[in-house]
């Protein structure tokens, strides 16, 4: 019958990161922190998009008020955190 505790395999390696795994416990299976530029590059896109609903054939313009405002208000939060990111701590 075969066991049922798990032996890990020859094959793994520990991995190395400059992050305790006690304080950050993903750092244990090698991945650790954020991607603010993927983050930032997201958010343009979503940015886009939503501007992109604009166009169509709507009846009334509530919504496009809404998406503009959105857009508006998510790009406020880019800027401002580009801007903030640049003085120093």
């Amino acid at each position: 019958m075969a066991a049922t505790d798990l032996e890990k395999a020859s094959t793994e390696r520990p991995v190395a990161t400059s992050v305790d795994p006690a304080e950050v416990p993903s750092a244990a299976w090698g991945w650790s922190g954020e991607s603010r530029k993927t983050a930032r590059i997201a958010a343009w896109v979503v940015i886009v998009a939503l501007l992109g609903m604009t166009i169509g054939n709507h009846q009334g313009h509530v919504e496009d008020i809404f998406l503009i405002g959105l857009a508006g208000l998510m790009a406020a939060m880019l800027v401002i955190d580009s801007l903030t990111q640049r003085i120093p701590k």
